[in-house]
């Protein structure tokens, strides 16, 4: 049992520090946030709602400046103030910015809020576990360099896996509300520029999101499928 110990505290220390990230966030966004009003935006949100047959898809801003769309742990769906400003100075349309909810509806659906939360807490687990087995075998604080590095990378990969189907997600509510990929697809290409992101850059397994040919292959390949 005393073995166990620094695994479970550390179960337990990313349970409550994940917990606290999450009351920390909604508490911002709580303070930093307005209803989305603009009306080609509502329309289309309205039309999604009609395909998903709830009543309606509340949309908050979020008063900050990069340019992003999230879904809160809670279940809320937020775009930045950033990104609104991208679409009223006519570099983003209102089916692009539809596609940004469309995916974070995808989060919300598929719970992936609550797998990282379960993921966060196993990986302090995983981490504590190899650190305490490389540390019998190789020069202090090596061990827990080896695991904290190897508990990242697994955390990239579940990430960019949550994406995908994310981006699944947003595609067939696209194509079932009338919308279609195509805003998709052509706010992907846009979206280093807009954010002035360098990922592209990076090896696709450091990255926490997938390579945007990647996702914009996957989408095509969905769409594909089902026109056939």
């Amino acid at each position: 049992m005393l073995r166990l110990t620094p695994i479970l505290l550390a179960v337990l220390y990313g349970f409550a520090m994940y917990r606290f990230s999450v009351w920390r966030t909604q508490r911002e966004l709580d303070q930093k946030s307005t209803p989305l009003t603009d009306p080609l935006i509502r329309q289309l949100c309205d039309q999604m709602a009609a395909a998903l047959e709830i009543k309606q898809i509340k949309v908050n801003v979020y008063e900050i400046d990069p340019v992003n769309g999230l879904a809160a742990p809670d279940g809320r769906i937020f775009i930045t103030r950033g990104f609104l400003n991208k679409y009223k100075a006519g570099q983003v349309s209102a089916d692009e910015m539809a596609s940004v909810i469309a995916h974070e509806l995808g989060h919300v659906a598929l719970g992936h809020a609550r797998r990282r939360m379960i993921d966060f807490s196993g990986q302090n687990a995983a981490r504590t576990a190899i650190a305490m087995i490389l540390g019998r075998f190789l020069p202090f604080g090596i061990g827990t360099w080896v695991a904290g590095h190897a508990m990242r990378l697994l955390a990239a990969g579940l990430s960019r896996k949550d994406e995908f189907e994310a981006d699944a997600y947003a595609s067939a509510l696209l194509v079932k509300s009338g919308i279609g990929t195509a805003p998709q697809i052509s706010l992907f290409h846009k979206l280093e520029t807009l954010t002035g992101a360098r990922g592209a850059k990076m090896p696709a397994w450091i990255m926490s999101h997938p390579k945007t040919e990647q996702r914009i292959a996957a989408i095509e390949n969905n769409a594909a499928k089902w026109d056939g």
